[in-house]
């Protein structure tokens, strides 16, 4: 079964074969790296930018607005902050014209902790981008929805955001997540899309035979059926809160985990349907907890949803800190991890309307 990395390989390499994806660009994003985490290797409409990523979204806006289907890479999104007022421009290009002009571009960039980033490489960019009006944005939590999450980006006539969580790249599917079409042998899957060490001037892929898989943008799932609280979260905190909730079973706390996978649009309805059931509800995400997303959710459900709580509504997220230290310990102590979530859980649970 696909990792998340190949997931996206695979969704990009449809797009450009049958969605109209005219070009693939950013930073290291053609021959002969492919991408810094591989996953644009071997798609023929990949090409390398100079380090601006001011003019990777420049130059997608303006091929978007020429009538091409661009998706452009921010490498890592720690540098995507200096180019706000661009993507402000493109989320506003179809609001501001009326309906009359569309801006059908994806800008795709890795998110979140890990991989031992650092302060350069750890960043979130959620918040961030829930800020940014006239754009969708995505964040998915395993291969099938990385690859069915993108290619509704592509096909999308007006700017998506595809936030893709680097710790989860390399994360193979479970079952039940599989990309419809690809091989069920790990290593054939390999062998015929990752390109070897050395000397890839001679490579080709051969493609498997995919099909396509749109997964709705703004479309929840529940990750895990449950009765006495609920988690909201989405990208990687979906297996750490799962993880969470596994042991809190063995105390008899049955958790329920809505994976929203879309945070703009996102799934009021699921969030709603859950909390009125479970009466609980933690929202989980990495980003700093000043000004974040969940706080938002928070005070939504606080404002509709007062009278179905029995607890306080609750956020747990990132640490409220310039970035993200190298050492394991610091690391931990930066963003969520299941003992702390846990520690939050229980704390909900045990309150007493």
């Amino acid at each position: 079964m696909a990792t998340m990395v190949q997931a996206i390989r695979l969704a990009l390499h449809v797009g450009e074969e049958r969605l109209g994806v005219t070009d693939i660009f950013g930073e290291d994003v053609g021959p002969p790296l492919g991408g810094v985490f591989t996953q644009t290797q071997g798609l023929k409409t990949a090409w390398n930018t100079p380090l601006d990523e001011r003019g990777v979204v420049g130059m997608a806006m303006g091929l978007a607005l020429a009538g091409q289907r661009p998706v452009g890479e921010i490498q890592f999104c720690d540098y995507a902050f200096n180019t706000i007022d661009l993507l402000k421009l493109a989320g506003g290009v179809c609001w501001s014209s009326y309906g009359d002009f569309n801006c059908p571009m994806v800008l795709m960039t890795p998110v979140g902790a890990g991989i031992r980033g650092s302060i350069y490489h750890s960043h979130s960019f959620d918040a961030q981008a829930s800020r940014l009006p006239g754009w969708k944005i995505v964040m998915p939590s395993n291969p099938k929805d990385a690859y069915g999450l993108l290619l509704s980006a592509i096909v999308d006539p007006n700017p998506v955001m595809y936030l893709a969580p680097k710790a989860l790249l390399r994360v193979k599917a479970r079952p039940g997540e599989e990309i419809p079409g690809e091989p069920g042998d790990d290593k054939a899957l390999s062998k015929m899309i990752d390109a070897p060490l050395g000397d890839r001037s001679a490579w080709r892929p051969d493609w498997p035979k995919v099909e396509d898989l749109f997964v709705e943008i703004g479309k929840a799932r529940v990750a895990r059926v449950g009765r006495h609280v609920t988690v909201v979260t989405y990208g990687r905190d979906v297996n750490v809160a799962v993880a969470a909730a596994d042991d809190l079973a063995k105390d008899g706390v049955d958790v329920e985990v809505i994976d929203l996978r879309s945070i703009h649009p996102y799934d009021w309805d699921a969030i709603k349907a859950s909390v009125k059931k479970t009466n609980r509800v933690l929202f989980l995400n990495e980003d700093t907890e000043v000004t974040n997303f969940g706080e938002h959710l928070l005070r939504r459900t606080v404002e509709e949803l007062f009278y179905e709580l029995h607890a306080p509504p609750r956020l747990h997220a990132g640490a409220h800190i310039p970035g993200i230290g190298l050492a394991d310990n610091l690391e931990h102590a930066s963003v969520p991890q299941k003992d702390s979530v846990l520690a939050v859980l229980r704390e909900i649970v045990a309150h007493v309307p």
